[in-house]
């Protein structure tokens, strides 16, 4: 029937497009037909139908595509006709083995296609009418959604059995082709667009094809669109009415349908589109990015990108990058990427991670696994997102600088991000050449606290899965920072060391673990220190995890020989941590520890036994802590608990043996069972404290404290005598302290009986170990007392066994022996003191308070007695105090003490009797920096009254080594006002009651001992490169034991906390002063001074202005963590200036209040060092937040200290090389704050100058007190560098400058030349040595400024402002024949240190000449310029008279210079004596 109907169709059509066939073959192809019918194939009479299968395609239905016929094959059908399909197929067998060869190429052939059926529609009689009919077939075959799919799905070309394997070209789908035809296109995309809106609500995989994205595929990449305007418009109208999945596919598609000339409209409207709807953000800038955009509209879509990028989805966050770093230019890169620094916040990345986090934590399993997966896949959003910037980076060149200079320029404390951190991570490790820009930029950032230590944690804790991929980078930047000069810089390494071992994996951690292990076996100390801090944080918050790289940390012990003892307690402790952390203890790291330990104890050399006992008391404390723990854990672990107490007992008796022949070991032992005590507070096991506790118990009073006696029998070098003793009953069986003649022993008996006491193996029983063991005993009663000292208060009041202490005029006839004995007494007597206020200071008892309060009396008192013995007592060796030192022999000694003191005091009587001002300043410049220190000056001011009386004093700053240390805990006595000392009957009544007070010396001492310990803890120096011959040892942490233990947030803490008594003290120097200042009508040295009383509270002023600054000058205020405790020291300032109203104030509010009370302390600071003090401390609090308002106030307060007349109580005038130095730091403060730096030089070379000029030799400015003959070169100097600095700050003159520009720069230039050139001319006054240097040093580099910067302004400016510029350059060539004046003088007088700078100086003087020369050329006027020789002059003008004095004619060129001395040459464009009129009237006619 199918093969009838076929007919008949043919035949009423009256045009067969087959020939007949005989009769047999007929019926062979209806057969087939029927069986094609069942396989799909469609067969109907429509035209569509026909037409399309006599062109070369079969139309089938269902899963089977339609088929497309080769053209080898066509001719095959074309003979059969279109009914004989089958037949034809089995033809092809022979056919394809015919042409084997061929079929590879002539397999399809669309345009074939294209072009027969163009040609059948246009040569149908019923043209064009069988257009619409052809169109109208399509639409009907294409109502079924099988059909419509396979017209829209590629032709599948057809196969036989022997092509069946063959690989044949990809065919287009029967749409595109279609779509090719010029006829059918128009009809055929209205068809398509009107069939598109059925598939608006399909989901995709209903009928399995995704017929929207199908549709609008066919019109990509046609050959020609007849009416690509009006297909687009059409587009963008479905766009509008579609949904979103629907518009993705639209969008992304139109590139491949536009046409070149149509992008910048469609980039237009789809910009406007993504503003409107941001759920387009993702196809609308991936076709965009995929245009061909002129810059303007590129910079205006990104721009519009560039507003949505807060708001956009995480996942389509990515692509908006990708677009925005698509090509830009390099003109335009550093303001682009500074505007997405600004807009991307990775915050908002993290906030979805967080939220889902804790919805999973609320939900069942399920729900908490499909949490996970979404947070897996945010994850890989922000890692795509720096995939992106990544590729950017790589591949777009100026990207990475760009990025740089981006962070580089940001200012702003809170405009750093964690992204920035991560980009430069990536560039890091992506762009090799960046990596010392990187490295730069980082290293001045960290100190600024632009990138504090919480950005790092942020961003490992958030974003490790990123962070891992720069690994490598990291670990190279933690080891460069590590070897950094700045504190802030290493602490940032060793974070990063921290961080990445605790985010990364088992590979990352041995890379972390050996690169620490490699810089603690390197030898540098600071490297060593950081590293060990480090591994201690490591081991404490990740044991687990370390105890797997072990045997990398026990490589550490072949090293040791480097490391000092409090890095082999950190070490140990380490070891300690790793070897007895886990339950199945690892015994190798035990035994090479015992066997180390047991090593070094046995060794004859101090250095080993010490560093023994340091490792097995460490290890002592592991072992006993963490048994503790496990008694706590666990009751079944008893056996091995016991096993772990007797370790411990062999252990401890083994050092206890290996000590007693040594006092020093033995103190040494002593006081690191102390200190193991102080650490494990609580966690110490009870059996080894009381085992501890009961030797030290015994040994104490067997050893050191006896009953006191009237008379004391034994043989003594000095009577014996009880003295302090502060508890006033003596009757009833008083104890004391038997220090003389156990020390007296000691001295007479020291060979005999220690030799006789070591054969007999008996323990050595020594004055060195009297603190060591107090401290021991007075920690285990703390600690078995819960604080309570009632069982050992009898030691506070004690008195000792000492001799008599008059010794003035006694020490002179006293033997050798006896003085080193007297000094060896009072240094015992005096660590005693300190140790029992160590003890007692936290007592509330009223009583003890006072005793203590008295103590520190004693310990003032005894002081000043050891500084006069000591300087009596040349080359002696002192006791040490200090065990866990390795450098005690790096302390002076003192004979050299004297030496150097002797040196200073003759330097300083010189400077005063000399009223030559050159000498003196030659004196200031040998010594530049001043040998006093601060400490020092307090303690010679203290200590007038005694230098009167002829006695020498050594002061005792320099031997700290030999005091033992004082605790934190000491200071709470500032909090002390008057307190009350009852006197007791012996009937224990009251009989009278005494008031104690905290001095000024006591204050003196207290505050002198705090300043040293924050100055060590909050201000750590510079750290440096291990030198390669490294010589003596790092003395710096010397008496700084127990301190070094505790961390600089702890040290800070303590310091905040004494602010309030701290501020009274300071109160009340402040009204000391004020009142004194007022009784004398403003006369410092009136009659009614106390001097040495002034002297002393001096130095408590001086001493508190430095507590202050030290604390706000800590760096760990920047961090985070540290603001509350910043807020809190600043809130103590507030509060005495608002009593009760600063709880609520901002921070920027607390710190306005705190300058405001620092800030009424001006008016009454007592010497210049004060001053300077205070002006720092007031410069630490304003640059918090810095404010225009502050700086002015600062500047304000330099200029009045430095027109202010500093006097001494005496009536002497403050000199010396500490002033010098104090002024030289203000008049810099002052300079840097003020608003005008020229203005300030002019008005102190101008009004300051010529009135120290006309006064009298010892005279001084009455503008300003402070310059005078002896402070001339301190201010010449700054003034000098000031005026250099700032005249690089004007920027150099550009083309494209106004003329209002111009001028400014001008006038900027003309006032610091007319300062130079003032400056310069005062060497003619001032012509010391000192002077000199300074003028030819700062000369050169202003001429070399002038050159660089000014020059380049000149040769646009010429024209405009000739008389400007002219007037510039004469007034710059006096300055400039001064220094060629200068440069005689030094080569006459040969001084080295002058003529080292005159080469260069000459080189820059003639560079001058022949730049000012090219700066007329090329503005038309050479003929205004003529060189001619400069004859060498001296200081004041006259003619050098050892050289050849011959004038030369002044119009002589250069050609006819000589040639050995070419800098002598001077160029003019005025002309010389006489020659500036013709020169002026050769510039006016030349423009």
């Amino acid at each position: 029937m199918v093969s009838k109907r076929k007919l008949s169709k043919s035949d009423a059509h009256g045009d067969s497009l087959t020939a007949e066939l005989p009769q047999t073959k007929k019926s062979r192809i209806s057969c087939k037909e029927k069986t094609s019918a069942e396989d799909g194939a469609v067969e109907n009479d429509s035209i569509f139908v026909q037409l399309i299968k006599t062109a070369g395609i079969t139309l089938n239905a269902g899963e089977r595509q339609n088929d497309i016929v080769s053209k080898s094959l066509l001719p095959l059908f074309a003979a059969y006709g279109s009914t004989h399909y089958t037949h034809a197929s089995t033809l092809l067998t022979y056919t394809c083995m015919c042409r084997a060869g061929r079929m590879l190429e002539d397999s399809v052939d669309q345009a074939t296609f294209q072009k027969k059926l163009c040609q059948i529609l246009r040569k149908h009689p019923f043209y064009p009418h069988v257009v619409q009919e052809f169109v109208s077939g399509l639409e009907t075959h294409i109502k079924d959604r099988d059909q419509f799919r396979n017209c829209l799905l590629p032709c599948a070309p057809v196969r036989g059995e022997v092509t069946r394997n063959l690989v044949h070209s990809y065919c287009e789908s029967l749409i595109k082709l279609l779509l090719g035809i010029e006829t059918l296109q128009p009809a055929v995309i209205t068809l398509l667009l009107e069939k598109l809106p059925e598939f608006f609500f399909d989901t995709v995989g209903t009928f399995g094809t995704n017929f929207p994205r199908l549709i609008v595929n066919q019109f990509k990449w046609l050959d020609k669109i007849l009416d690509s305007k009006d297909l687009i418009m059409k587009l963008m109208q479905m766009v509008s009415v579609s949904p979103a999945p629907i518009q993705h596919d639209i969008i992304t598609s139109l590139p491949e349908i536009l046409e070149d000339s149509q992008q910048s409209e469609f980039a237009r409207e789809v910009s406007q589109l993504l503003k409107r709807d941001t759920r387009l953000t993702v196809p609308i800038l991936d076709a965009l990015s995929n245009l061909d955009l002129d810059a303007g509209l590129l910079a205006e879509v990104r721009q519009s990108a560039m507003i949505i990028v807060p708001a956009v989805k995480l996942e389509d966050l990515p692509v908006v990058i990708k677009f925005i770093l698509h090509n830009i230019k390099a003109v335009d890169a550093v303001q682009v990427i500074s505007a997405l620094r600004k807009n991307l916040d990775l915050s908002s990345c993290i906030l979805p991670l967080q939220i889902l986090s804790s919805q999973s934590k609320l939900k069942s399993q399920p729900q908490t696994s499909s949490s996970t997966s979404q947070v897996s896949s945010s994850q890989n959003c922000v890692k795509l997102l720096f995939d992106v910037i990544k590729l950017a980076v790589r591949f777009q060149k100026g990207i990475s600088e760009a990025w740089i200079k981006a962070i580089e320029n940001t200012v702003s404390l809170s405009d750093h991000k964690v992204l920035d951190l991560i980009v430069l991570l990536l560039i890091h490790t992506t762009n090799t050449k960046s990596r010392k820009q990187i490295e730069r930029v980082l290293r001045n950032k960290i100190p600024l606290g632009c990138v504090p230590e919480q950005l790092l944690q942020s961003a490992f804790r958030n974003h490790s899965l990123v962070i891992k991929d720069f690994f490598p980078s990291i670990l190279s930047l933690a080891q460069t920072f590590l070897h950094s000069a700045d504190p802030c810089v290493v602490s940032f390494g060793s974070c990063m060391y921290k961080q990445a071992f605790s985010a990364f994996d088992s590979y990352c951690q041995q890379e972390v673990v050996s690169a620490l292990v490699t810089h603690i076996c390197g030898g540098n100390d600071v490297e060593v220190d950081i590293s060990l801090d480090v591994l201690t944080d490591l081991v404490t918050l990740h044991t687990s995890s370390l105890i797997r790289y072990a045997t990398f940390v026990k490589n550490i012990l072949d090293y040791t020989e480097k490391l000092n003892p409090q890095q082999i307690r950190k070490l140990f402790y380490i070891l300690g941590e790793l070897a007895f952390s886990q339950r199945q203890e690892d015994s190798y790291i035990q035994d090479d520890m015992h066997m180390v330990i047991r090593k070094w104890l046995s060794s004859t050399v101090p250095k080993y036994k010490q560093m023994g006992i340091i490792g097995a008391i460490t290890v002592a404390g592991s072992m006993a802590s963490k048994r503790s723990k496990e008694d706590r854990c666990s009751l079944e672990r008893t056996q091995q608990s016991e096993e772990h107490c007797r370790q411990l007992s062999i252990l401890l008796d083994l050092v206890s043996y290996c000590c007693e022949q040594s006092p020093e070991a033995l103190a040494l032992y002593y006081d690191e069972l102390a200190n193991l005590i102080e650490k494990q507070k609580g966690n110490l096991d009870s059996q080894i404290l009381e085992r501890i506790g009961k030797s030290v118990v015994e040994d104490f009073s067997n050893d050191f404290v006896v009953d006191l006696t009237p008379v004391v029998d034994g043989v003594h070098l000095f009577p014996v005598k009880s003295l302090y003793n502060l508890d006033e009953d003596e009757s009833q069986g008083t104890i004391v302290i038997n220090l003389l003649p156990l020390l007296s022993q000691n001295w007479l008996g020291k060979s005999v009986d220690e030799m006789a006491t070591r054969n007999q193996g008996k323990k050595i029983v020594s004055p060195e170990c009297l603190c060591p063991s107090f401290r021991l005993l007075r920690l285990y009663t703390t600690e078995q007392h819960n604080g309570s000292m009632e069982e050992i208060d009898a030691l506070l009041g004690c008195p000792l066994y000492l001799t008599d202490l008059e010794i003035e005029g006694k020490l002179g006839s006293l033997a050798k022996q006896e003085r080193e004995f007297l000094c060896s007494l009072l240094f015992h007597a005096l660590n005693w003191f300190r140790e029992v206020v160590n003890a007692f200071c936290q007592q509330q008892d009223l009583e003890m308070k006072g005793k203590v309060l008295t103590r520190l009396q004693n310990i003032t008192e005894l002081q000043n007695m050891l500084g006069k013995c000591l300087a009596a007592s040349p080359g002696y060796v002192l006791p040490p105090a200090i065990f866990d030192c390795e450098a005690l022999e790096a302390a002076p000694t003192v004979n050299a003490v004297g030496l150097v003191k002797k040196k200073k005091t003759g330097k300083k009587q010189k400077s005063e009797g000399s009223k030559d001002s050159s000498a003196d300043h030659s004196q200031m410049e040998e010594n530049p920096e001043g040998n006093q220190s601060e400490a020092e000056t307090t303690q010679l001011e203290k200590d007038t009254t005694e230098k009167r009386s002829g006695i020498p004093l050594v002061q005792l700053q320099s031997y700290r080594a030999f005091f033992r240390e004082l605790d934190l805990e000491v200071f709470t006595i500032l909090h002390c006002g008057l307190l009350t000392k009852s006197i007791l009957d012996s009937e224990m009544h009251t009989e009278a009651r005494e008031i104690v007070q905290l001095g000024p010396a006591e204050l003196v001492f207290l505050l002198d001992d705090l300043c040293q310990k924050l100055e060590h803890i909050l201000m750590p120096p510079a750290a440096k490169r291990a030198p390669f011959l490294k010589q003596g040892k790092d003395c710096r942490n010397i008496g700084f034991s127990h301190l070094c233990q505790r961390s600089s947030q702890e040290v800070a803490q303590c310091a905040v906390e004494l602010l309030k008594p701290l501020c009274s003290h300071m109160e009340n120097m402040h009204n000391y002063f004020q009142a004194l200042i007022t009784e004398n009508e403003e006369v410092v040295d009136g009659p009614r001074v106390n001097i040495q009383e002034h002297q002393l509270l001096s130095s408590c002023y001086q001493q508190l202005l430095q507590v202050f600054r030290l604390l706000f000058a800590w760096s760990g205020f920047s961090q985070r963590e540290n603001s509350d405790l910043l807020r809190s020291a600043l809130k103590v300032l507030a509060d005495r200036l608002k009593p009760g109203e600063t709880e609520f104030l901002l921070l920027e509010d607390l710190i306005s209040e705190s300058f405001h009370y620092l800030l009424n302390f001006q008016h009454s600071v007592p010497n210049f060092q004060c001053a300077l003090t205070l002006t720092q401390l007031l410069i630490v609090i304003a640059e918090k937040p810095v404010a225009s308002w502050k700086k002015d106030k600062i500047a304000s307060l330099a200029k009045q200290f430095l027109c202010q007349s500093w006097m001494q109580p005496s009536g002497m005038r403050e000199k010396g090389s500490q002033f010098s130095d104090a002024l030289h730091t203000l008049l810099c403060v002052y300079m840097e704050h003020t608003d005008n730096i020229l203005k300030a030089v002019e008005d102190i070379s101008s009004v300051g100058v010529p009135e120290l000029i006309n006064s009298a030799n010892d005279g001084y400015s009455s503008t300003y007190p402070t310059l005078t003959r002896q402070t001339f070169p301190v201010f010449f100097q700054v003034m000098m560098a000031q005026l250099e600095n700032s005249v690089r700050s004007i920027p150099a003159g550009k083309p494209s400058d106004s003329r209002e520009v111009q001028l400014e720069k001008l006038l900027h230039w003309n006032m610091a030349v007319r300062d130079f050139h003032i400056l310069v001319n005062l060497v003619k006054v001032f012509d010391s040595r000192p002077v000199l240097s300074i003028c030819l040093k700062y000369g050169r580099l202003f001429v070399e400024a002038f050159l660089k910067l000014a020059m380049p302004l000149l040769d646009y400016s010429f024209k405009k402002h000739r008389e400007d510029v002219q007037s510039l350059l004469k007034t710059l060539q006096l300055s400039t024949r001064q220094l060629h004046h200068m440069c005689g003088h030094s080569k006459i007088h040969q001084d080295l240190g002058l003529t080292n700078h005159v080469p260069l100086l000459k080189k820059s003087l003639e560079q001058f000449v022949y730049r000012v020369k090219a700066m007329l050329a090329f503005n038309h006027c050479q003929e205004a310029f003529w060189v001619g020789i400069l004859k060498n002059r001296d200081l004041q003008g006259e003619e050098i008279l050892s050289q050849d004095s011959e004038e030369n004619d002044p119009g002589e060129g250069v050609s006819q210079l000589p040639r050995e001395d070419p800098a002598e040459e001077e160029g003019d464009i005025s002309g010389s004596e006489g020659g500036s009129e013709h020169n002026d009237d050769d510039e006016e006619s030349s423009e």
